[in-house]
């Protein structure tokens, strides 16, 4: 058993901008980013207007991340046996609604209450859509789909910062009020992905011995350290403590850090719109190695710039580095998954992928009390490194 709808044939869907359900799936993937970006820039300010220092209000992040920690491989698994639409449509409605709530908090206790609730309602979200592209596509079709998933992932955050640190000219609290955009996405995956895999009820034992047999693998293994090990170096390094560096060393404003971050995602877009083309040229191991590789110079060059504009390039580079990473760890999971576990698979994958996101901050922030900010972006290129050697050695083709 497939766990399949009878009319569901992923051979027969092109992977384009124009396909009805893939559209579906990136206004999925773009609130699936929206929880940090849009409110990082306006960190500082949050932390001013709260009395609070920088790694206290650190902690809106990791109170978002870390339910998914625990509950996206739940929902995951829940996913493969009730259905995809089931699970990710109440957690679009819980995203919108704890969100929208975050805006009249006026304590930093309350908001961490409504971050975690958040984070529940997003725990699905960020693995159920490229679940949903291993689902619909194959082959080539399926890279293509995953890099332009991460292009417009890559769009919204780059717009998403700009927009929160604009919405700050307002009131502090303002960015949350973008969590309102889950709404009419709930209701477009209602109407669009009617035909995904409704899920199939195994029996449990049978179930989970397929899944352990299927992550057990050394490979899948080392793409789930890679994932951890990626948002560690993102949220952890650029995403955290590049607001700080700005505001500390060039007197940014909220608009101005939302504006330079942006540039990441840009160079990020641009590179996973052709992420089908690189793949097939140089092959993922390959690929891959050489974004660590510019993961590190990037990370390096940070608290080198010896003004504001210089930050450009690093944040190129960077972009170039997440998205010849993260796409290609989906499609290769997606790969060595079946469909009636490919919901756990991809979900476990989101698991680690928000452990790194919540151990980011806090990890780097012990970086940051011993050796200053220079040392997190020093610190963050040698494991970039240490990355490279390993997925070289590690992944194949």
């Amino acid at each position: 058993m497939t766990g399949e709808n009878p009319a569901f044939d992923s051979g027969e869907r092109v992977a384009t901008v124009s396909n009805p359900e893939l559209q579906a799936i990136f206004g999925v993937t773009l609130i699936a980013v929206l929880g940090v970006s849009s409110i990082a820039p306006a960190l500082p300010r949050m932390a001013t207007a709260l009395g609070v220092g920088a790694g206290e209000v650190a902690l809106l992040i990791t109170a978002f991340t870390l339910p998914g920690v625990v509950l996206t491989t739940v929902a995951g698994i829940l996913a493969d046996r009730y259905g995809r639409l089931r699970i990710l449509v109440p957690g679009l409605l819980l995203f919108a609604a704890a969100g929208v709530a975050c805006v009249f908090a006026r304590s930093l206790p309350v908001l961490i209450a409504l971050r975690v609730v958040q984070g529940i309602g997003a725990s699905p979200i960020g693995s159920i859509n490229v679940t949903l592209i291993g689902d619909l596509f194959t082959d080539r079709h399926r890279t293509t789909a995953m890099g332009l998933n991460a292009s417009l992932l890559s769009i919204g955050t780059a717009a998403y910062p700009a927009i929160g640190g604009a919405l700050t000219l307002l009131a502090w609290s303002a960015p949350f009020a973008l969590a309102v955009l889950a709404l009419p996405v709930a209701f477009l995956v209602l109407r669009r992905l009617q035909l995904a895999p409704r899920g199939h009820r195994s029996h449990l034992g049978e179930y989970f011995g397929g899944l352990w047999t299927v992550v057990r693998r050394p490979q899948v293994l080392l793409l789930f350290f890679t994932s951890t090990a990626i948002f560690i170096l993102l949220y952890g390094a650029y995403v955290t403590f590049l607001p700080f560096l700005m505001a500390e060393r060039f007197e940014s404003s909220a608009p101005e850090i939302g504006l330079m971050m942006g540039g990441l995602s840009l160079a990020t877009a641009l590179t996973s719109a052709n992420l089908g083309r690189l793949a097939a040229r140089l092959g993922h191991r390959r690929l891959m190695t050489l974004g660590f590789v510019a993961f590190a110079a990037g990370l390096a060059a940070v608290p080198r710039a010896p003004q504001v504009l210089a930050l450009a390039l690093p944040a190129v580079l960077l972009g170039f580095a997440f998205a010849t990473t993260i796409p290609v760890v989906q499609v290769l999971l997606a790969g060595f998954a079946p469909t009636d576990r490919r919901g756990a698979v991809m979900s476990l994958n989101g698991t680690v992928l928000r452990l790194g996101q919540t151990l980011g901050p806090p990890v780097m922030a012990g970086v940051h009390r011993v050796g200053g900010v220079d040392s997190v972006f020093a610190g963050g290129a040698v494991f970039a490194l240490v990355l490279a050697l390993l997925v070289f050695a590690g992944v194949r083709d």
